[in-house]
C-alpha cells in the first residue's frame, strides 16, 4: 500500500520569487487518449517521448469501502494473491519477469480502489498487456498459498497499526468518525475478520470486482498510442465482461455534535488528530478546499507547523490532509506530536485559534498566491514522472472525476479567491462537525523508575 496522493511524494518545492506571481499556466504535456473498449475496459493513454520509459497500471474499482462486516482487508489481501500466480505464470513469476527487464512493479490497496503497475522500458509493453490480462481472468487464488498469505497480511497489521501507536490513534478516528458509512473500516482489515477469512472468499471477491468493465488500464510515456491499444484491444479487449455493478453504501448521516476519544498506548509523546467531514471533488467547493488544506496544514510555511513548531515550540510534528479525489465524501484532518513538557490541551486550543483566524480574516494576497502557487508546483513537478502522472490519472478516472479533473485542475486552483478560503472553512470546519482523538502515552511496564538525584546533585 502507498499513502494517498502518491504523486506529491519525492517532490521539490517549486522557488517563489519576490512578489509571489502566479506561475506559468501548466497543463498536462501533451493529449490524453482515452477509450471505453466492447467489453467494457477503459484505456486512458498519454505519450510522453521525454524519456525511454513507461509505465503501465490496472486501476480495479474496489477497496474497503465495497466490503461487509465480518469480510474487512479482503481487497488488500486479494491484492497480495494477485502476485501468487496463474496457470500460465507461476507463483512470483510476475515480479520475476519484470525484475529480470529491469522494471520494478508493485500494487496498493486504498478505500476506493486496488491499483497494480509496472515501469520499464517501452519495448516490453506487449509483455505487460499479456502479463495484465492473464491475471485479470485467470488468477488460482491457490488454495496452498492462501492461508500463509493471510498470515502475512496479519503480521503486516501487527506491525503497521496494533504495535504503531500513531496509526492505531487514525484508524479510531475514522471508525468513530464515520458511524454508517464504509470508510470506517480500515484497508487493511479489523484483525478478527483476516483470521477468519477464506480462499473461498477471496476467490468470489475476484470473480466479482476483477474484470475488464470495473477496470482501468493507464498507461503514461514513451510510446506509440495507435499501436498499443491495438494490443490492449487484441488482449485485453477480448476477456468477458462481468456485469460487475458495486453495491450502493449506505450515505454518512450529518454529524451533530462533536466526537472525542482517548487512547492509552505505551509511547513517548502524546499524539493528536482531528478532522471534519468535507466534499469530494463533485462539490465546487473542492478547489477551495485544497488551498484552505495548503494554508492550514501543508508544508513548513502552514499557519498551523508555523505556529505548532517555530512560535509556539509545542509540538515535533504537524501536518494533515484533503484529498479531494475520493468515491465518497472524505475526511479533512489535521494532526500534531506533543513536544516534550508542552501542554497537549494547548497545542489543540492552537489549532482552533488558526482555524478561527482564517474563518473571520481571509489570508492575504501574498500568502493566498503562496499556497496556491505551492499547490501548482507540486502539480508541476508530479509531470516530469511518467509514474506519477499515470497515477494521478488512474486515481480521477477509478473515482469518477475524470480526466477533465486533471487537465483543468491547475487552472480551477487559481480562480480560488481569498473569500473563496473563508466561506468553506466557515461552511464545513465546524465544531459540531469535528470529530477528536488522542493518544495518551503510557510508561512501558518493562520501563525503569528513573534514578532520583542525591542530594545536592541538579536534575536533568
Amino acid at each position: 500500500m502507498i499513502p494517498r496522493r502518491a504523486w506529491q511524494c519525492m517532490l521539490f518545492t517549486l522557488p517563489l520569487i519576490a512578489g509571489l506571481p502566479a506561475l506559468a499556466a501548466p497543463a498536462l504535456a501533451g493529449p490524453v487518449r482515452v477509450e471505453t473498449l466492447d467489453n467494457g475496459l477503459t484505456v486512458v493513454l498519454k505519450e510522453e517521448h521525454k524519456a525511454p520509459v513507461v509505465s503501465f497500471q490496472v486501476w480495479y474499482k474496489v477497496g474497503s469501502r465495497d466490503e461487509v462486516g465480518g469480510r474487512t482487508g479482503l481487497s488488500h489481501l486479494l491484492e497480495h494473491m494477485m502476485f501468487k500466480g496463474t496457470a500460465a505464470h507461476g507463483k512470483g513469476e510476475y515480479s520475476r519477469i519484470v525484475a529480470k527487464y529491469g522494471g520494478t512493479e508493485n500494487a496498493f490497496t486504498s478505500r476506493d480502489y486496488t491499483a497494480y503497475y509496472m515501469n520499464w522500458a517501452p519495448q516490453h509493453l506487449d509483455l505487460s498487456v499479456e502479463l495484465e490480462a492473464d491475471r485479470m481472468v485467470n488468477l488460482l487464488v491457490d488454495p496452498e498459498e492462501f492461508n500463509p498469505e493471510r498470515q502475512v497480511v496479519a503480521e503486516e497489521r501487527r506491525l503497521r497499526i496494533d504495535d504503531n501507536p500513531v496509526y492505531a490513534a487514525v484508524e479510531q478516528l475514522y471508525a468513530v468518525a464515520y458511524l454508517a458509512h464504509p470508510y470506517r473500516q480500515p484497508t487493511i482489515g479489523w484483525m478478527d475478520d483476516l483470521v477468519r477469512l477464506s480462499r473461498a472468499d477471496a476467490h468470489a471477491h475476484y470473480k466479482r470486482f476483477y474484470a475488464p468493465d470495473n477496470a482501468t488500464v493507464v498507461v503514461v510515456g514513451d510510446f506509440a498510442a495507435d499501436a498499443l491499444l491495438a494490443s490492449i484491444r487484441a488482449t485485453m479487449g477480448a476477456l468477458p465482461p462481468s456485469g460487475v455493478t458495486r453495491d450502493p453504501v449506505t450515505a454518512e448521516p450529518e454529524q451533530m455534535g462533536e466526537r472525542r476519544i482517548t487512547l492509552e498506548r505505551e509511547a513517548q509523546l502524546p499524539f493528536l488528530i482531528l478532522g471534519y467531514h468535507v466534499p469530494n471533488w463533485r462539490s465546487p467547493d473542492a478547489d477551495a478546499l485544497v488551498v484552505l488544506s495548503q494554508l492550514l496544514f501543508e508544508g513548513k510555511r502552514s499557519r498551523i507547523y508555523e505556529r505548532l513548531i517555530y512560535t509556539d515550540q509545542s509540538a515535533v510534528d504537524a501536518s494533515g490532509d484533503y484529498d479531494p479525489l475520493a468515491t465518497d465524501d472524505p475526511f479533512f484532518y489535521f494532526h500534531a506530536m506533543v513536544a516534550p513538557g508542552h501542554d497537549p490541551a494547548a497545542v489543540e486550543a492552537a489549532i482552533y485559534e488558526e482555524v478561527a483566524r482564517l474563518q473571520t480574516e481571509p489570508p492575504s494576497e501574498r500568502e493566498l498566491q503562496r499556497a496556491k502557487n505551492q499547490v501548482e508546483a507540486d502539480f508541476l513537478f508530479a509531470q516530469d514522472s511518467a509514474y506519477y502522472q499515470a497515477m494521478r490519472l488512474g486515481e480521477a478516472v477509478s473515482v469518477g472525476a475524470g480526466v477533465d479533473y486533471v487537465d483543468t485542475f491547475p487552472e480551477r486552483i487559481r480562480r480560488v479567491t481569498a473569500d473563496d478560503v473563508t466561506r468553506v472553512a466557515r461552511a464545513y470546519l465546524l465544531a459540531a462537525h469535528r470529530t477528536v482523538a488522542w493518544m495518551n502515552p503510557t510508561p512501558s511496564p518493562t520501563a525503569q523508575p528513573a534514578a532520583q538525584p542525591a542530594d545536592g546533585e541538579a536534575g536533568s
